[in-house]
């Protein structure tokens, strides 16, 4: 079971020593949150609370992600990065694959592409992208992304991305995985046709029915190879429970060990104590 420190909401200050803390400990990865803009006034309800309400305040920062992987990969030699989520329909999917592929260039391979096709359609408004086509322009989008990091010249008639003929770099060495967040049937069916699954907060339970669904929509496509499947499990504390997730198709769990510790309000440094003793109670038995 590999382990990704979540750092979402988290001052953008903290971000490199909680970095080179998972490095250190034994965490495999580091989950990374997007949004361009946070708008005082929504009509849009956040899909993910039962009220619509968002879960951060307007003091949260969002420093933007592939900036950030390319600052924490150059202080960090063993962990990887991936986003939860980004909205790759914001943007063009040529700055996508140059932005990408850069920060998969700097980091030595270190990072995996988390995608979702976005809630919030006045985000999308004031960014001049269509809502009402955005799970289009995500499937046309990551097939030139993908495409333009795995071939010297491209060219394609898509109705969204009309491309003559050109060339990007540089380009990573690599497979750069694609992830699909979300929790719908319509994302579980775009992650199983990628690399794998992002999820948001779920029972145990409820990860397992998803990394089951996942398997069996990727037994339909006739691909064999084993998905990549991240949850936030808020039922899990101690090894043998995650180690059922695990058995269960779970491959990764996002996390926060300080709330086990000290809470939503623990400092800096009661975070990398919280780091270092559910390395110690969880990491380490769980995984040697």
């Amino acid at each position: 079971m590999d382990f990704a420190i979540v750092g979402a909401m988290l001052p953008t200050d903290q971000l490199q020593p909680i970095a080179v803390a998972a490095d250190e400990l034994g965490y495999a990865s580091f989950a990374i949150a997007d949004h361009v803009v946070d708008l005082e006034t929504l009509a849009t309800p956040y899909p993910y609370e039962e009220d619509g309400s968002r879960r951060w305040d307007s003091t949260c920062e969002w420093p933007d992600p592939w900036v950030l992987v390319g600052a924490l990969s150059a202080v960090t030699t063993r962990l990887t990065f991936f986003t939860s989520i980004y909205v790759a329909a914001l943007r063009s999917p040529y700055l996508v694959a140059k932005s990408v592929g850069t920060a998969a260039v700097l980091s030595g391979g270190r990072v995996r592409l988390g995608v979702g096709v976005g809630w919030c359609r006045e985000e999308f408004d004031l960014l001049g992208q269509e809502f009402a086509i955005r799970g289009r322009s995500t499937d046309e989008g990551l097939d030139l992304v993908r495409a333009l990091w795995e071939n010297e010249w491209v060219e394609g008639d898509g109705p969204l991305f009309p491309t003559p003929r050109l060339t990007m770099s540089p380009r990573p060495a690599a497979k750069v995985p694609i992830l699909v967040g979300g929790m719908s049937e319509v994302a579980l069916r775009r992650a199983a046709r990628y690399d794998g699954w992002i999820g948001d907060v779920s029972s145990t339970e409820d990860a397992i029915g998803y990394a089951t669904r996942l398997r069996d929509l990727r037994a339909d496509l006739g691909i064999e190879e084993k998905a990549t499947v991240i949850a936030a499990l808020d039922d899990a504390i101690l090894p043998e429970q995650f180690a059922a997730a695990e058995t269960g198709g779970v491959t990764d769990v996002m996390t926060m060990p300080w709330l086990y510790y000290y809470g939503r309000s623990a400092t800096l440094d009661q975070k990398l104590d919280g780091m270092q003793r559910f390395a110690r109670d969880v990491l380490i038995p769980l995984n040697g």
